[in-house]
Order: structure tokens, then sequence, then C-alpha cells
């Protein structure tokens, strides 16, 4: 499941992608805008920036941009800065494996095969999307169904 350091980072990053490139906002914007508590944002943009995914300037005009083009980060990898491994259990993950203390055989255990497709299930959607794609989720959605004549 999604813990809410995860969400919030996810919303946090998608107002960030709103704003021009190169344009900085300030934590305390962000935390209203999308009613997150700032001194739990503040947490959360600060290991997304040392990830990588953020930089931020100090003064007037500063506050935290995306230190990538938004079509370059992908929601895999914004939920595994945040919340760690995509596996359900440590033994079908990649990054984090670690053998099950009850299991006999890992190459026969069921639990863990099917949680191995639940892992590449996991990973294939949210490494297949990209911020840009997840945050123009947020439009008109009835805008597909418009036929113009």
């Amino acid at each position: 499941m999604l813990t809410k350091k995860a969400k919030y980072g996810l919303k946090a990053m998608i107002d960030l992608a709103t704003l021009p490139p190169g344009r900085s906002t300030f934590v305390a914007d962000i935390a209203v805008r999308n009613g997150i508590p700032k001194k739990f944002l503040d947490a959360i943009l600060g290991d997304l920036r040392n990830a990588g995914l953020l930089s931020s300037k100090k003064g007037r005009l500063g506050g935290y941009m995306l230190a990538r083009p938004s079509d370059e980060i992908s929601v895999g990898e914004i939920v595994r800065t945040l919340d760690g491994p995509l596996a359900p259990l440590p033994c079908a993950s990649r990054s984090a494996y670690a053998p099950c203390q009850d299991c006999q055989d890992i190459h026969r255990c069921e639990v863990r095969m099917m949680m191995l497709d639940v892992r590449e299930a996991i990973a294939d959607v949210l490494d297949r999307r990209s911020l840009t794609e997840m945050r123009d989720l947020g439009g008109d959605g009835m805008a597909s169904f418009v036929y113009q004549i």
C-alpha cells in the first residue's frame, strides 16, 4: 500500500511539474495548495532532493524545482525514493532481496512466484508512466470523449 509519504510526495512533484521549466516555488505554497502538513513536506522534499529528483535554492526567489524535465522522471522513481522497493515481500524484491525464514525452496514457493508477478505488474505501470503523464491525468477527463464537427 502506498504510504502517505509517497502520496504527498507524488502530489508535490505533480505541483512542481505544473511550473514553467526552471521556476521554483516555496514548500509552504506547495503545502497549502495540496493540503499537506508543511513539516512533513519539508522532510519529503529533502528526500527527493537527496535522490536527485529536485533541486533547491535559498533566498527570496528560492524554493524547490524539478531537477530534470517532468517527462524524464518516472512515477516509479518517486515511489521507490519515498517508499522503498515495490515488491510486497522481500523475497520478491529486485533491489532489497531477502529470503523468507519459513521458505524451504525459493524456486518452488508459490507465494513468492505470485508476488514476483505482482511486483512486475506494479513496476510496469509505475516505471512506464512519467511525471508529465501523471500530471496530465488530472486534466479534463471528458475532453477525449468530445467529438467536434
